[in-house]
């Protein structure tokens, strides 16, 4: 237990998300132990270990956030009185939505714990909980920074369309884009194709999987990963952490001679689709944040499907010459299995709203990783260009 608490610690230090030295990450097993006991943490721990005396979890992820999370989160807090209701897809799909509660004690942590997997206590930190191990803790932390990002610049984008900025959004934004990290344009030079033997699949998957999470085209490391090698879709396992998919990718023959698809990515069934109708050999999914953002601003103001946007949308957008298409996360009526296979047979990169963007190679993942980083800071630009217009 003691690893794996030292290891989300660090990966919250490593990803941007707190600040080294800053989280506390807890994990029960015979006995509760800590990444790190000090005079600085001591105090913060005598509170968070009541959390595990009032709930059933086995490990606590707490920090303040890095920034640009902390400024957005704190601002954010002053808009909303008891909890923050983002609406893409990582929070409906993880979060629903996140309670904010006013003081940090164990009592009022785990209050908020018990009906959700994050809180967030202004001034003090996130706090997030698991009942198996401390990488659910991690992945709700890093949901709860991902969906107030989105929530934030989408937030703006809207209140500046309608007219309805105030002066503290203003400044908040101003200070927030100053922390912004720089555009970046070089790329990883990742093993070349062809990707024509099991081995050289499984290497050329890990290591693009860490290309993209080292890159922040996520949110903490989901996203899927597919290759397609004679007759046989090579897809990253569902809930697998992108950064470590050594031992974690699963052969699926397209013929359906295999059950390996019941532990395969959720999003089997669209890579499958996706193969079927493009010559792609090649699928890299994450969850860029301009990508998510510019996928879910929308100019009809009158539309029927308003809110329910993510499954219903039938107007067709783009973000430059990328498509917009809805769906959600699994093969239901209205899943992206649905959407996505029939967008990317035009196009090499589509985006799902609210959710994340996919690309797809013919050769191997170079060309794939360029797209996803292309598309990603084209929506960027497309973002500060808007607000420019908008005055």
């Amino acid at each position: 237990m003691k690893q794996l608490v030292d290891k989300y610690a660090a990966k919250l230090a490593a990803h941007g998300l707190a600040e080294p030295g800053d989280p506390l990450v807890g994990g029960l097993d015979d006995r509760l132990v800590w990444n790190r006991r000090d005079g600085d943490a001591d105090e913060r721990i005598e509170a968070l270990e009541q959390v595990f005396d009032l709930l059933s979890i086995n490990s606590l992820v707490f920090s303040r956030p890095g920034e640009p999370y902390r400024s957005i989160i704190d601002f954010l807090c002053t808009r909303h009185e008891s909890s923050i209701r983002p609406e893409d897809c990582e929070t409906r799909t993880f979060l629903h939505d996140i309670p904010i509660m006013r003081e940090f004690s164990g009592p009022a942590v785990a209050d908020g714990l018990r009906r959700r997997k994050a809180v967030i206590i202004p001034g003090h930190g996130i706090a997030s909980s698991g009942t198996v191990t401390p990488e659910q803790g991690f992945v709700f932390y890093s949901s709860t920074c991902f969906a107030c990002f989105v929530l934030f610049f989408s937030g703006y984008l809207e209140a500046a369309k309608a007219g309805a900025l105030d002066s503290e959004y203003r400044e908040a934004f101003k200070h927030v884009v100053s922390l912004l990290p720089p555009v970046r344009g070089d790329r990883p030079q990742l093993m070349a194709g062809p990707l024509d033997s099991e081995e050289r699949i499984l290497a050329a998957m890990a290591e693009a999987g860490r290309a993209v999470v080292g890159y922040g085209l996520v949110d903490s490391f989901f996203g899927n990963i597919s290759v397609l090698h004679d007759g046989i879709v090579y897809i990253s396992q569902t809930g697998s952490s992108l950064d470590e998919l050594e031992g974690c990718i699963d052969p699926c023959p397209q013929d359906g001679s295999s059950c390996a698809g019941l532990t395969a990515s959720s999003e089997l069934t669209a890579h499958d689709d996706v193969y079927r109708r493009t010559r792609a050999r090649c699928i890299l999914h994450g969850h860029p944040r301009f990508s998510v953002i510019m996928s879910m601003d929308c100019d009809k103001r009158d539309c029927p499907h308003r809110g329910q946007c993510h499954i219903r949308c039938s107007t067709p957008r783009r973000v430059g010459n990328v498509p917009i298409v809805p769906g959600e996360v699994g093969t239901g009526p209205t899943g992206l299995c649905n959407t996505l296979p029939p967008a990317l047979e035009h196009s090499d990169a589509a985006i799902v709203h609210g959710h994340g963007l996919f690309t797809t190679a013919g050769f191997d993942f170079n060309q794939a990783f360029k797209t996803l980083l292309d598309v990603e800071n084209a929506c960027r630009n497309a973002y500060f260009q808007k607000i420019e217009e908008l005055g």
